[in-house]
């Protein structure tokens, strides 16, 4: 029981320790990995078409 209750010490002494962002950069950083991945998704979706489009017109005629 002794190290149960060393193990919750340590981890709120711990987690006193976190600094934490603040609302404007959770906001900030959460609109930076929508955009990366609206992007990346945009890219994707791209070269899929550009694939889907070659083997369709050129390797399958």
């Amino acid at each position: 029981m002794n190290r149960l209750t060393s193990f919750f010490t340590e981890a709120r002494a711990e987690f006193s320790k976190i600094n934490w962002p603040t609302a404007q950069e959770t906001i900030r950083m959460t609109a930076v990995v929508v955009m990366l991945s609206i992007g990346i998704a945009a890219f994707l979706g791209a070269v899929d078409y550009a694939l889907l489009y070659a083997l369709n017109n050129y390797l399958l005629q």
